[in-house]
């Protein structure tokens, strides 16, 4: 592959660059210009700017051909992303189609990607918790994967940093299981919740039930409406781009606000090959970038570099960053680099039905569940499992009572009347990283663009089947002392990689020997090479990650400032 620099080295060489714009990526471009760095974001999809390229943020269901359900070759032409619940009419333009990005599958994985600017940011589910010193704490009390480098009290000022300009809805708690936040007005729950959230509190004191903390604006700061974003509607469209800003998105948010710094530049359609890594410097030196649709290659320059292209995509840029120095890719001195990926445990779930109440309903359609706190195995080892999961659930009114026999207005009468109460109930659960759950590039397949395809290798164990077997046992007895009937229990059975939330393979660490980067998220052995996404990740807690991703963001970002003044970068 050539080196081809069109407009010559010094119109290509940029303070820092940052490769990805989802979630992370926009904080770190945020941070780093707003701290003076001419900043550089590749990435490799087309173009989206909030509010311009949200085509189907105002339809009516009957907008729609096939009102907003997937059609049967649809489904066919993407047997994987099809299974993602926001994958629909409404929003399909916003996700990777499987035959269009292919990948080796040696054990199934349902790889679900966003490739766009903004990334997954316009489609993520916008629930936001803060990890706990429990889940800092855990490997190293555990025995398992590798001690984090840092703890709650390191991350806990740069959650709040986040928190204040994102904007989070919730209630504060008082939980040491789930620290409180910058909170705006939490969202309420409905009759049957609070009916239920009693009953359980009442015989679990282990067991709190409180509400979602979600990435939505329920009362607009100062600083949400400078970057010109309004109250959340509660519409529940959120995966088409929301016109009000409701939400939290790169598009809305962090991007527009890198780039009215003036230090701001996006090159969309820019798939990033690999990592230039100077042998004379010690050094990363820039990015070889191959144009989407020209296949034209060209190289960037920058002293730091922040690569945050979600989780498997950052290993497979790294695994393929090749020199004399790190022939099996950038910093991978110890081998370890695609290894110890871990994903959360969405596979059980759980429905019932609550009598009574009849004579009460809700408004609006509320962006987060009610949600209890991991209770297993959090201040000792007490289960035959290790680690634990977070649960979700929500009440709601089914439709009306229209039987089978009834036509025109008793029909529709009788679908206007809201049914009975029903209750469902999800798991979210830590799975154990390990060695044998790992990424790699194929020896002989390629994509269209000349890189190699990822292989992924990635499973359940006998930890994960021990933990959904406890919280499918809990739930029920739970939902049994709530009062609820008819309950019954499912296992999804799905592949790992539908829950979205994989991390790991470049992982966090004290010891360069068993990890990839120190505290700050720099490589061990190319420290102006940051990681800040889920590739980076140690182990994977119970709560939903992207805040977590948002505020190590933050911080790396921040320290690569102050390292460049010192001349240490």
């Amino acid at each position: 592959m050539g080196d081809i620099n069109s407009k010559g080295i010094t119109q290509n060489t940029f303070d820092a660059i940052v490769i990805g714009s989802g979630i992370s990526g926009g904080w770190a471009a945020k941070e780093l210009c707003e701290k003076g760095l001419k900043t550089l974001v590749l990435e490799r999809g087309r173009n989206v700017q909030h509010l311009v390229d949200y085509p189907t943020m105002a339809k009516d269901p009957w907008d729609f051909p096939h009102r907003n359900h997937l059609t049967l070759n649809m489904k066919e032409d993407n047997p994987i992303v099809s299974k993602c619940y926001a994958f629909r009419e409404d929003a399909m333009q916003f996700f990777v189609k499987d035959k269009e990005h292919p990948y080796i599958q040696e054990k199934p994985f349902d790889w679900i990607r966003g490739y766009q600017v903004g990334g997954k940011s316009l489609i993520w589910a916008r629930q936001t918790q803060r990890w706990s010193k429990y889940d800092f704490e855990g490997p190293a009390r555990d025995g398992f994967a590798v001690d984090w480098p840092i703890r709650y009290d390191d991350i806990a000022p740069w959650y709040s940093h986040v928190e204040k300009f994102v904007g989070i809805s919730g209630n504060k708690d008082g939980l040491d299981t789930l620290p409180d936040g910058e909170f705006l007005p939490p969202w309420e729950m409905n009759v049957v919740e609070k009916a239920v959230q009693k009953r359980i509190m009442d015989n679990y004191k282990d067991r709190n039930v409180i509400i979602g903390r979600c990435a939505h604006l329920t009362e607009a700061k100062e600083i949400h409406l400078q970057q010109e974003r309004g109250k959340c509607q509660a519409r529940n469209l959120c995966q088409r781009g929301c016109p009000f800003g409701g939400y939290f998105s790169s598009n809305s948010s962090t991007l527009p606000w890198a780039a009215k710094t003036g230090n701001f530049t996006v090159q969309p359609d820019s798939v990033v090959h690999s990592i230039i890594y100077d042998e004379k410097k010690n050094r990363a030196t820039g990015v070889r970038v191959i144009d989407a649709h020209s296949k034209k290659v060209t190289e960037y320059y920058a002293k730091i570099i922040f690569v945050n292209a979600a989780a498997l995509n950052t290993n497979l840029i790294l695994l393929n960053s090749i020199s004399t120095r790190f022939p099996n890719g950038l910093g991978n001195d110890n081998g370890l680099l695609g290894k110890y990926v871990a994903f959360q445990n969405y596979r059980g779930t759980l429905s019932a039905n609550m009598d009574g109440f009849l004579d009460s309903y809700y408004y609006g359609r509320r962006p987060c569940a009610v949600m209890m706190p991991n209770f297993r195995n959090v201040h000792k080892q007490e289960t035959d499992f290790l680690r634990g999961y977070m649960v979700f659930f929500s009440a709601y009114r089914s439709a009306g009572h229209a039987g089978a026999t009834q036509m025109g207005e008793a029909f529709k009468e009788a679908q206007s009347e809201p049914g009975n109460w029903g209750v469902s109930m999800m798991m979210q659960g830590e799975t154990i990283p390990k060695e044998t759950n790992y990424v790699s590039l194929s020896k002989d397949k390629k994509d269209d663009w000349g890189m190699p395809l990822l292989t992924i290798s990635v499973d359940y164990d006998d930890n994960d089947e021990k933990s959904l077997k406890d919280f499918l046992s809990q739930g029920a007895e739970m939902l049994d002392k709530a009062g609820c009937k008819n309950i019954t229990t499912n296992d999804s059975k799905q592949a790992p990689g539908l829950d979205i939330h994989e991390v790991g393979g470049v992982r966090m660490g004290k010891d360069p020997k068993t990890s990839l980067l120190n505290k700050w998220n720099q490589l061990h052995a190319c420290p102006n090479v940051f990681v800040t996404d889920g590739a980076c990740m140690t182990s994977t807690g119970t709560q939903n990650p992207s805040i977590t991703f948002m505020a190590l963001t933050a911080r790396a970002a921040n320290h690569a400032v102050e390292e460049m003044k010192k001349g240490n970068l």
